[in-house]
């Protein structure tokens, strides 16, 4: 039988490359077990690691990391940037690294921050980082979507985001009008993100093993920078979206707050055929219906 190791599918990672145990090694050493509550699954593979570190910090700056875990990602990142912050809501794993990364954390290259990334000030800590700031992290799934949210609420204060995600959701991050996965958090991350999948992380690159694959994606500020959605552009979003075989006249009638005549008038200069559905819609077409929303209500964007 030759020896030789399997050829990774282009674009995807192989699901281990180093060692696929060393995550679940490290927390029979200290005593402590995945905790399902908190959607635990440690990617336990250092060479992807350090590729995913490469995204987050392509030159030396300040990065932001939600969901340190063991600091397979953190180690990485601080060879890479002048300061890391990192976030940990779990007080077990707190304790492992701060051991783990005691002369960093002295020196002062390293923030451990023990906290729930929900309810933690992201812009405050962005703030005080250096120049060029990237959030990033391994978000566990049952918080990605708030946690995604809470993100694009964040343009201008970081330049690029750089998250391991459930595959699906990288899927609707990119999607492209008139696709089965485009839908609203694919207009609000477009609308201030340029996002692209970097690659591919098979399911038996972590412990414990998810059910489903996972991606990695990049989000970089549009040029020119965008400010965060208004309120009236998500209310535009959502409501196109909430039952997505309504034409958008339905979804928008008595949604956005204005007559029938007159969301008429605002769709003919925005260019938007109302018997569209809203999953056919681009970003800019939805840009132009809140900004006249916005111009009529004499709210600036």
């Amino acid at each position: 039988m030759s020896s030789k190791p399997e050829e990774a599918e282009p674009g995807v990672a192989p699901a281990a490359l180093a060692e696929p145990t060393s995550a679940k090694a490290e927390l029979q050493l200290h005593g402590l077990q995945p905790r399902r509550t908190l959607g635990q699954n440690f990617l336990a593979d250092r060479g992807l690691c350090d590729r995913i570190a490469a995204l987050v910090a392509p030159q030396p700056g300040g990065v932001l990391e939600i969901g340190a875990g063991l600091g397979a990602l953190t180690a990485p990142l601080l060879a890479r940037s002048q300061r890391v912050v990192a976030v940990e809501t779990d007080r077990s794993l707190t304790a492992v690294l701060r051991e783990k990364f005691s002369r960093p954390i002295a020196s002062g290259q390293l923030e451990l921050l023990e906290a729930d990334a929900r309810e933690v000030d992201l812009a405050a800590l962005l703030a005080a980082l250096p120049t060029p700031r990237t959030l990033a992290g391994n978000l566990p799934y049952h918080l990605s979507g708030l946690l995604l949210r809470r993100a694009v609420d964040l343009a201008g204060s970081c330049q690029r985001l750089v998250f391991l995600l459930q595959l699906e959701v990288v899927e609707r991050l990119c999607a492209a009008p008139g696709s089965s996965e485009y839908g609203a958090l694919s207009v609000f991350a477009q609308a201030v993100y340029r996002p692209r999948r970097e690659f591919i992380v098979r399911r038996g690159a972590f412990y414990p093993q998810p059910g489903v694959d996972s991606a990695v994606v990049v989000l970089e500020l549009r040029e020119p920078a965008r400010p965060a959605p208004s309120a009236i552009f998500a209310r535009v979003v959502k409501s196109a979206f909430e039952k997505r075989r309504k034409t958008l006249r339905n979804a928008w009638r008595g949604a956005l707050g204005v007559g029938a005549d007159q969301l008429e008038l605002l769709a003919r200069q925005a260019q938007i055929d109302l018997a569209a559905r809203g999953e056919t819609l681009s970003v800019s077409a939805f840009e132009r219906m809140a900004s006249l929303l916005e111009a009529q209500r004499g709210e600036p964007r």
